[in-house]
């Protein structure tokens, strides 16, 4: 049976009066074919009238096929001059007037054809000065057609993050189209090119089926403005390789912002693969090697461990590992060994082909899309449902091409490992705490979370080895070989010369790896009652982890209290306006013996200027807080949860002094109200105000608060991020809804 059709005629509720001549079987098949046409024909007849439609908007304009600069000028599009009018594209007319040529027609037909998409990253520029309320907060989207042009648009980031209103449109601005290539995109990626963050230099790679590769570089003086559509932001860099009969189905490239060198690997549709080593900035391209990997079109090519690793898959259902040393590539074995886990080397059979292939932010886990064949599976069951499947590895075991020293604590193989293997994973694992030191990057840590899970059930000293080395050369400077509970003294006597970042992780790394034996509300009840376990290694991570958060809060409260007495005598409107200054002084006053002096002395100076000012009414009467249930004071005695003081009344009318129990928000530490709020997953905490950007980017606890400039208190667009422990916020979700985390 057909979905909105009826095979059964004779249903149809008619009258005694009408007569109806019943057709026979071959009529009835006929009917649903002819209604099924009619309808295709007449959707049809729309489309063919709204392209028609598009077209005569578009015939006012300059003529068909002309480039400019390698900027096809293209009649569909209407560039605005204000960024914020830009959200669609224009409607069409209702009636048609005029017809084009069947040139025109399949040409507009190939550019509205889209064959490949491309996102960047999210760019930060600096338009004047330093200001972050100056700044401009994008991400670039290319769309590669089957004419070879290229439609570069920017999407703007949102002004601000709402929790209740989620279905805000993005704003959405065209910025350049190109003509790449002379025939179809068939693949593209972008990349930050230059270490200055607030200024980058976006390179984007295009691939086509006529085998050229070419690489775009941007303008960022046009790139950061609204321009006309036919004036390019993008130039070509070089072209890479030229027009060949071997189409390009798939390429990948890293960026080594440190030396300035780009990796760029290009797969083709024969099953082979080449290797360019670039110098962006003296523009020399040199290929350092080709080979014939595969015997299918290569599906994906996925660099990791900042290009010297490589990951090729294709369509023959194979995946292989590259090594890439100097000017040579080799193939090294897939590590094998997973810890906690079974083997995923013998592939089932019911996969046919690999899709596509990514590593993880920390490069330790890989991701391969595979599809099914079809002829294996069930008729009836699988193969109606399961078209493909994300299988996830390991990618810690991998071979980086540098030499890795074992470190003497693993002295033989244990489960399976062998030394190597053990030197490999701590090796990367450190890399990857490496590279989220940089605040820029997204906190997202599940791999490197799951992995150190893994091994701390089979192998705990590996992972009390790695954690001793990270926190010994991140917060101490150099690798001190001395036992967890001599490193934890020294380590917090430097928390306050430690960028926020390294608090992060090593908060997130406390909670979900080495205390990960106790539940969340259970650590969060012992670092607020200050009562340590028996066992001695939880205490020191109990006391780290406390130490840590105590350093992050202060922070807070230094930059509320700066950015309070900031506005107060610049009298600005744009500034940042922190909350729950009255909860503050008293979270001050209660810590007054081991909190930094500047608090105490800032502290003062916020109380006494609530007091003279007679506008800041608001402000003092924040000091007494009402239960949002039953109105009864509620007194400020922790800065994470709080008990209203209205006694209730048990069933034989005897008094009961326990209140409601309230949660604070862990920002403003003000009580929270009965709405949605933000959540976070790690740490279980609930926030109602979010925490300033400048937070997350201070190097150090400030030296003197009362001088920071005011651009640190700049309104700017946050993002959710967590107080503690620096991820991303989230709606919080019922417990039986299924999580949307791979592991």
């Amino acid at each position: 049976m057909n979905f909105g059709e009826s095979n059964n005629l004779s249903s149809t509720s008619l009258s005694n009066k009408d007569q109806v001549v019943q057709p026979d079987t071959e009529d009835d098949e006929r009917i649903p074919i002819l209604r099924t046409r009619k309808r295709r024909r007449t959707s049809v007849d729309n489309i063919n009238l709204h392209e028609m439609d598009i077209t005569d908007q578009a015939s006012c304009s300059k003529q068909d096929n002309q480039t400019v600069n390698n900027v096809l000028a293209i009649e569909l599009y209407e560039q605005p001059s204000n960024a914020h009018n830009c959200h669609s594209l224009p409607k069409a007319p209702k009636k048609c007037s005029r017809e084009i040529s069947p040139e025109k027609y399949v040409s507009r037909e190939a550019l509205l054809s889209s064959l490949s998409v491309a996102w960047s990253s999210l760019l930060t520029f600096s338009t004047e000065g330093s200001s972050f309320e100056n700044l401009l907060r994008f991400s670039l989207l290319a769309i590669g057609s089957k004419s070879g042009c290229v439609s570069i648009w920017k999407v703007h980031a949102p002004e601000s993050y709402h929790i209740e209103r989620g279905n805000v449109s993005p704003n959405v601005e065209l910025t350049a189209i190109i003509q790449a290539h002379s025939s179809w995109v068939s693949t593209m990626s972008w990349g930050i090119f230059g270490c200055d963050s607030s200024n980058p230099q976006m390179l984007l790679v295009t691939g086509s089926c006529d085998g050229s590769v070419k690489i775009w570089m941007s303008n960022k003086e046009d790139l950061q403005k609204s321009v006309e559509v036919y004036t390019s932001s993008f130039f070509l860099l070089k072209q890479v390789v030229a027009v060949n009969l071997v189409p390009v189905s798939t390429l990948s490239f890293v960026v080594n912002n440190y030396s300035n060198e780009m990796h760029l690997a290009i797969g083709k549709g024969s099953g082979s693969f080449e290797v360019w080593k670039c110098e962006i900035s003296t523009r020399k391209f040199e290929q350092v090697a080709s080979t014939n990997a595969h015997d299918q079109v290569v599906t994906g090519l996925a660099w990791s461990y900042d290009g010297r690793c490589l990951y090729s898959c294709s369509q023959d259902n194979y995946v292989r590992n590259w090594i890439l040393s100097e000017n040579t590539i080799s193939e090294v074995p897939i590590p094998a060994n997973t810890p906690g886990l079974s083997s995923t080397s013998d592939l089932p059979d019911d996969f046919l082909s690999c899709l596509g292939v990514a590593l993880s932010p920390g490069n330790l886990a890989v991701a391969l899309v595979r599809s099914f064949n079809i002829e294996l599976l069930n008729p009836m069951y699988e193969a109606r449902s399961q078209k493909a499947a994300v299988e996830f590895t390991w990618n810690g075991a991998q071979q980086s091409g540098e030499s890795e020293d074992c470190s003497e604590t693993i002295t033989e193989a244990i489960l399976g490992f062998s030394k190597n293997e053990y030197a490999y994973w701590e090796s990367n694992l450190l890399w990857s705490l490496k590279e989220f030191k940089d605040y820029n990057k997204p906190l997202v840590l599940w791999d490197m979370i799951t992995a150190m899970l893994a091994f701390k059930q089979s192998m705990p000293e590996f992972v009390e080895l790695v954690t001793t080395k990270w926190l010994s050369v991140s917060y101490l400077g150099f690798h001190a070989d001395i036992p967890m509970e001599d490193l934890v003294p020294k380590i917090s006597k430097r928390f306050s010369a430690i960028p926020s970042r390294l608090l992060h992780i090593l908060n997130v790394i406390s909670r979900r790896v080495m205390l990960s034996e106790l539940k969340t509300d259970e650590i969060n009840r012992k670092l607020q009652v200050q009562r340590m376990n028996n066992e001695e290694e939880i205490d020191l991570w109990l006391k780290l982890l406390q130490e840590s958060e105590r350093e992050l809060r202060e922070r807070l409260v230094g930059l509320s209290f700066s950015a309070y007495l900031t506005a107060e005598s610049a009298s600005s409107t744009g500034n940042w306006h922190p909350a729950g200054l009255a909860q503050m002084q008293q979270w001050v006053e209660i810590n007054h013996d081991i909190v930094d002096s500047q608090l105490q002395t800032l502290s003062l100076d916020v109380k006494s200027s609530l007091t003279r000012s007679s506008s800041n009414s608001t402000e003092t009467a924040l000091e007494e807080e009402s239960c949002p249930y039953c109105a009864a004071p509620v007194h400020f005695n922790s800065p994470e949860e709080a008990v209203c003081q209205a006694p209730h009344l048990k069933k034989k009318k005897e008094r009961c002094d326990q209140g409601h129990k309230l949660e604070r928000c862990c920002v403003s530490m003000q009580v929270c109200p009965p709405t949605p709020l933000w959540f976070c997953k790690c740490c279980n905490r609930l926030t109602l105000e979010l925490a300033p950007e400048a937070l997350f980017a201070l190097p150090s606890f400030p030296n003197d608060l009362k001088s920071l400039p005011e651009y640190s208190f700049s309104k700017v667009a946050l993002k959710p991020f967590c107080l503690f422990c620096g991820i991303l916020l989230q709606r919080k979700q019922p417990e039986f809804l299924l999580s949307a985390s791979p592991v």
